[in-house]
C-alpha cells in the first residue's frame, strides 16, 4: 500500500494579465477546504501575488527564482518548504515562456522542467474561439520537454464559448480543459501601478479568496486536475529553529512596508536573530534593545501623511541611525530614509537620514533584474561581492546633491539610485534601490546579523565602560 504523498503542480499563464493568479489563488484556497495542507510558491521576483497565496494556503509563499538563484537553492527551497504539505502549488509569472533573453533559461517553463512539475496552463479566451487551440498546440511545440498537463480557459462568456473552445483545444492539442473562469463584472484583484493590489490594502481579501475558492469548486474539475499533479513521496518536515536570540532585529512591516520575502526572515531567524515586528504608522518609536533594523520595500506614498504625522517614530529613526544602529533599508525602506516626498505638490516629511526628496512617476523608472557589486565599503557586503536582485519602482530622485561615485555599489545591470549606482551609506546604514532574495544571496543575511553582533557588542562595553 503506497504511503503518505505529495502532489504538485505549475500554473502558468499565455501571458501577464492571462489570469493565472486568479486560477492559482483558487485552485490552493479550493484545496486548502478541503482539509488539504498547501504549500504555495511564486516564480520569479514578486511579493504581491505570494501575499495572494499566502492569504489563500493560510502558509506563507516562497519564491523560486532561477535568475537570482541557482538550481540547487530552488530544488533545496522547494524540497525544504513542501516537506509535509498534500499540495505544492507553484504560480508562474509572466508567459510560461517569458523571461529576459531569447533562450528562454530563466522562464516558468524552465523552472518546470527543472523540477519535473507538469504545467496547468491558463489561457485567456476574450474575443478569441478556436485560435486558442493554435495558442495552446504552440506552447506545447515549442518546448517539448515541458508537460503542458491541462488548460483553464479564462474569460469564458457564454456555455456555447466554453463548448467550441473546448473543443477545439482538446481536438487539435489533446490536451484536456479542466475548467473555466467565467467572465465577471467586476474585477476581483483590481489593478494598481505595481499590479494586483496588495492583500493588506484590500480591506476584505479573505472574502476574495473565498469567492476564487467557489470558482474553483464550482467550474474546475478538482479531482482531474489533482490526478495530472506530479507525485512524490511524502517528506517529514524539518522543524525550523527560530535562532538563538543572539541579536533583536526590528522589522517595519505594516501598511506602507510589505514586501519582505520570507525567505529572507528565515535567513535572520536561522542565523540568530529575533525578529522584532514594528509598525511604523502606529509605534511611537523604535523598541529598546534593538541590535539592527531592516526595512522592506512596499507603498510608503499611500501611507506617506501617516508616516509624516508620526514625528516621533521618524525621530527615534533619524536618532538611532546617528548612533551607529546597523539598519538595512531597500526601495520604500530607501525612501523612507530619505528626507522627504513630494506627492501631487505636497511635500511629507520622512526620517531624513539622507538629504533626499523623492517623487512619483507615472510610468515605471526601473523594472528588472538586477545586478550590482560592492565596490567600496559599506556595513553589510564585503568590497567585491557581487549580487543579483531586481528593482520594481515608480518613484523618483528629485533632490539630491551627492556624488554618485560615493555611492558603494556599482550597476552592471539595472537603474540603481543615480549614474548606475546604488547604495547610499551613513554610519551603519545601506539603503538602496534593489531587493535581493536571501536563498540566491547568502552574504546579505550574514552581513546583517554580522553588523547586529558588532553593534551588541559595542554597546555591551561603552555601558560597561
Amino acid at each position: 500500500m503506497a504511503g503518505p504523498e505529495t502532489r504538485s503542480i505549475v500554473v502558468a499563464g499565455m501571458s501577464g494579465g492571462s489570469g493565472k493568479s486568479v486560477v492559482s489563488v483558487g485552485l490552493v484556497a479550493a484545496l486548502r477546504n478541503r482539509g488539504k495542507r498547501v504549500v504555495p510558491f511564486k516564480k520569479g521576483p514578486d511579493y504581491i501575488d505570494a501575499g495572494w497565496m499566502t492569504t489563500a494556503a493560510d502558509s506563507p509563499c516562497y519564491n523560486l527564482d532561477p535568475f537570482l538563484m541557482s538550481q540547487a537553492a530552488i530544488a533545496d527551497s522547494f524540497r525544504q518548504h513542501g516537506a509535509g504539505a498534500d499540495f505544492t502549488i507553484v504560480e508562474g509569472n509572466r508567459g510560461l515562456y517569458d523571461v529576459v533573453n531569447p533562450e528562454g533559461g530563466f522562464s516558468t517553463a524552465e523552472l518546470a522542467i527543472q523540477l519535473n512539475l507538469p504545467v496547468l496552463l491558463v489561457v485567456n479566451c476574450s474575443k478569441t474561439t478556436r485560435t486558442v487551440a493554435a495558442m495552446v498546440l504552440g506552447c506545447r511545440e515549442l518546448d517539448r520537454r515541458v508537460r503542458i498537463a491541462g488548460v483553464i480557459l479564462n474569460q469564458i462568456a457564454t456555455p456555447r464559448h466554453e463548448r467550441i473552445v473546448t473543443q477545439s483545444v482538446e481536438k487539435y492539442t489533446g490536451i484536456p480543459v479542466v475548467g473555466i473562469v467565467p467572465r465577471m463584472k467586476d474585477d476581483i484583484f483590481p489593478m494598481r501601478h505595481l499590479g494586483v493590489t496588495p492583500h493588506q490594502e484590500y480591506g476584505t481579501a479573505d472574502t476574495a479568496v473565498s469567492r476564487l475558492a467557489e470558482i474553483a469548486e464550482d467550474h474546475f474539475d478538482l479531482d482531474r486536475i489533482i490526478k495530472l499533479m506530479q507525485v512524490h513521496p511524502l517528506i517529514a518536515p524539518v522543524v525550523s529553529g527560530q535562532g538563538e536570540g543572539r541579536v533583536a532585529i526590528g522589522i517595519l512591516r505594516d501598511a506602507a512596508f510589505q514586501f519582505y520575502y520570507e525567505e529572507n526572515l528565515e535567513a535572520l531567524r536561522k542565523g540568530g536573530a529575533e525578529l522584532v515586528m514594528i509598525n511604523a504608522l502606529t509605534a511611537d518609536k523604535l523598541p529598546e534593545g534593538l541590535d539592527g533594523l531592516y526595512i522592506g520595500g512596499g507603498f510608503p506614498e499611500t501611507s506617506a501623511r501617516q508616516l509624516a504625522d508620526n514625528v516621533s517614530f521618524r525621530n527615534s529613526v533619524r536618532d538611532m541611525a546617528e548612533k551607529g544602529l546597523p539598519i538595512y533599508a531597500e526601495c520604500g525602506g530607501l525612501i523612507f530614509l530619505g528626507r522627504s516626498i513630494v506627492l501631487d505638490g505636497v511635500e511629507y516629511p520622512l526620517a531624513d537620514v539622507f538629504p533626499v526628496t523623492f517623487g512619483l512617476a507615472r510610468k515605471p523608472q526601473a523594472h528588472g533584474y538586477s545586478i550590482f557589486t560592492a565596490d567600496s565599503k559599506n556595513p553589510f557586503y564585503p568590497v567585491g561581492t557581487r549580487v543579483k536582485g531586481h528593482e520594481f519602482r515608480y518613484s523618483t530622485v528629485e533632490n539630491w546633491q551627492g556624488n554618485p561615485q560615493e555611492l558603494a555599489l556599482n550597476l552592471e545591470r539595472g537603474t540603481g539610485f543615480k549614474e548606475k549606482r546604488d547604495g547610499l551609506c551613513k554610519n551603519n546604514v545601506l539603503a538602496l534601490y534593489t531587493h535581493v532574495l536571501a536563498p540566491g544571496t547568502p552574504e546579505w543575511a550574514k552581513g546583517i546579523l554580522r553588523a547586529a553582533a558588532k553593534y551588541r557588542k559595542d554597546q555591551s562595553l561603552c555601558s560597561c565602560s
